[in-house]
């Protein structure tokens, strides 16, 4: 896989190129600024861009716009965004910049998940495969705060745990490995969580859906 990385911290912006190559992909840029990473990415196309969210000038969303501007003018390139710490105001935003069917994917992650490895790479995999995958910790966040208007309360916790991995971008199968029950389980609970939340089920964003609702 081809990626363009923007990360104004130097320390943190080796660590990941070595973590990257390490795992067998070639990181084509390593830059310090939106500008920069803008200017790489359209020239070289690379399957992923990942970004701060926070870079010069003015440290405050230069990366995300980047990101947001890619995924107009550039579709077929999945972008994954790094946050220091949980910021649910990026979340609608990044979500309102996806691309269109048949677009790469997005990702929102904490810059503490990069410390798990394989957990990394894996959102890293999936994102460059066309899915989005947005961090547990601001998908408990967003779970914690939707509660105004009784439809999770209906949720059984079984429904609430497969509701939250299903909002952090996991298929089924991934689901049910994780929760150690049959996919035909999983199925079932989606079918009962797109019911009460009164979720279009036959939406090929479901991710989307979820964390439109959670958002509020």
């Amino acid at each position: 896989m081809r990626i363009v990385l923007a990360e104004d911290a130097a320390l943190l912006r080796e660590g990941l190129v070595a973590i990257l190559e390490r795992a067998g992909h070639e990181v084509v840029a390593a830059v310090a600024d939106a500008d920069a990473l803008l200017a790489h990415a359209a020239h070289a196309l690379p399957d992923l861009v990942i970004t701060d969210i926070r870079m010069p000038p003015t440290h405050t969303d230069e990366g995300l716009r980047a990101a947001a501007r890619l995924r107009a003018e550039h579709p077929g390139i999945g972008v994954m965004v790094l946050s220091a710490y949980v910021a649910e105001a990026y979340v609608p935003e990044l979500l309102d910049a996806t691309a269109p069917d048949g677009g790469a994917g997005v990702g929102y992650l904490l810059k503490d998940r990069v410390g798990h490895v394989r957990e990394f790479l894996d959102s890293v995999a999936r994102v460059a495969d066309g899915e989005t995958v947005v961090d547990p910790q601001v998908v408990r966040q967003l779970l914690g705060r939707r509660h105004d208007d009784g439809r999770l309360a209906a949720l059984t916790d079984r429904e609430r745990e497969v509701l939250a991995l299903m909002a952090e971008g996991r298929t089924n199968g991934s689901i049910a490995a994780a929760l150690v029950v049959s996919e035909a389980a999983v199925r079932k609970h989606v079918g009962n969580i797109f019911a009460k939340l009164r979720l279009d089920p036959a939406s090929d964003r479901r991710v989307s859906a979820v964390l439109a609702y959670l958002r509020g």
